[in-house]
């Protein structure tokens, strides 16, 4: 990951942890019926998960209860417009924007000299099969701050009004409770510690649990997509839900969201995108073995591109360039069909999300393509950090500087 961090790319974002606010964290850690951590420093995302931590307890998501609800902790206002580095919902980092959005003072009051948890609950106690996820419709955000302080401030107002009733300003007994409640947790007269529930509708969405599931719901008819094998075939058993499912890899799969009006592939507006020569120098990076120059530096010079992939068989630069040839063709063959010209691998890496689809269902259908071919390093760094940063590990120093470059030049002109 040295790479990752030099460039900016690892860790980036992240809200370090010290002095009091790791045993505020430790406190909502205990909230959540989680041990303390006994880092003396870490770092947090939006959602206050921390990769040291999750080392730490070998433990991903920690700070979930199951996999039907999920939680953050929110210990600094620096947290805000953060990324959501280890989200178990596609819509997790959404959810963290709202919140802030919402009580944005509230908790740059609160964090001061306290913490926060947000639970998020969509009512249901836990998954029991994958056909639960088409009840999650809607989620509830409710908020635990530490020390249960909203309490406190009760306490206290209710004691001030007391204390200036008739002539209790000369009872010693509710005098030394006010000093008590202020020696312990501050003046609370005038904070900003109430946060009410917050509501949100949730409908089409990714999450983890089951091995991984996208539930499509805005369209024709409902869709299951399954990461886990085990999990579908599990799944094609029950025949009560009037439902479609595929295991990600099902040819059929995106036939169907093509057939639906979900995605879409335009072949002549595709060579002329940055995303399309990703994809096609990623094909032709796995021909190349024992080279006179580094894949970077052959990636990266269309004269080096030229000279390797002449070097390679026929067949093999028909496939790596069939996509230019087949619109070649087309402009002189207007009947020619793509699936009889263009490989099958270009066929389903140059899937886009439909242009009709709302933003969020967008940037879904994206995450969900690339689980489907994850051959563009940076839409894969975009869409899927977890396995980006898996195939990361893998790849070989030269192809890691180019993946670098791709998306360092990626972020400064494309949006994700």
């Amino acid at each position: 990951m040295d790479k990752l961090k030099q460039a900016g790319l690892f860790g980036n974002g992240l809200v370090k942890v010290t002095g009091s606010l790791v045993k505020r964290y430790n406190g909502c850690l205990a909230l959540l019926g989680v041990s303390a951590s006994k880092l003396t420093t870490f770092s947090v995302d939006a959602a206050g998960w921390s990769p040291e931590i999750a080392d730490e307890k070998n433990n991903n998501f920690y700070l979930n209860i199951g996999e039907a609800n999920a939680n953050a902790i929110i210990v600094s206002p620096q947290q805000e417009g953060k990324p959501v580095f280890m989200p178990y919902h596609s819509f997790d980092r959404n959810l963290m924007e709202a919140v802030f959005a919402a009580y944005r003072n509230q908790i740059k009051d609160i964090t001061k000299d306290s913490a926060l948890v947000v639970q998020l609950d969509q009512n249901i106690d836990a998954y029991y099969e994958p056909f639960d996820l088409l009840n999650y419709n809607k989620i509830a955000i409710s908020f635990l701050v530490l020390d249960d302080l909203q309490t406190k401030q009760k306490e206290q107002n209710e004691l001030i009004k007391l204390f200036e009733t008739g002539n209790n300003f000369i009872n010693r007994e509710i005098h030394q409770k006010l000093i008590d409640s202020a020696t312990k947790y501050g003046d609370l007269r005038n904070r900003k510690l109430q946060l009410a529930d917050l509501s949100l509708d949730i409908t089409s969405f990714y999450t983890k649990a089951f091995g991984g599931v996208f539930v499509l719901q805005d369209f024709i008819k409902p869709i299951l997509v399954f990461e886990s094998k085990e999990t579908f075939n599990q799944a094609i058993k029950n025949t009560t839900y009037d439902v479609l499912l595929f295991h990600i890899q099902h040819d059929e799969l995106l036939s169907t969201l093509k057939r639906d009006i979900i995605t879409e592939i335009n072949f002549v507006k595709a060579v002329k995108k940055e995303r399309y020569e990703r994809v096609k120098k990623h094909l032709f990076s796995t021909y190349l073995s024992n080279t006179d120059h580094p894949i970077s530096e052959i990636l990266n010079s269309k004269l080096l591109f030229k000279k390797y992939l002449n070097e390679l068989p026929i067949a093999a630069q028909k496939q790596i360039m069939c996509v230019e040839i087949f619109n070649q063709k087309k402009s002189i063959e207007p009947n020619l069909v793509a699936e009889n010209s263009i490989e099958p691998y270009f066929i389903k890496a140059l899937q886009e999300p439909h242009s009709s689809l709302q933003p969020e269902n967008q940037e879904l259908i994206w995450q969900l393509l690339t689980k489907v071919m994850p051959v563009d390093p940076v839409y894969l760094y975009w869409y899927d950090k977890e396995n980006f940063y898996r195939q990361f590990a893998l790849w070989t120093d030269s192809y890691k500087d180019w993946a670098i470059d791709c998306i360092l030049e990626a972020l400064k002109n494309e949006t994700p």
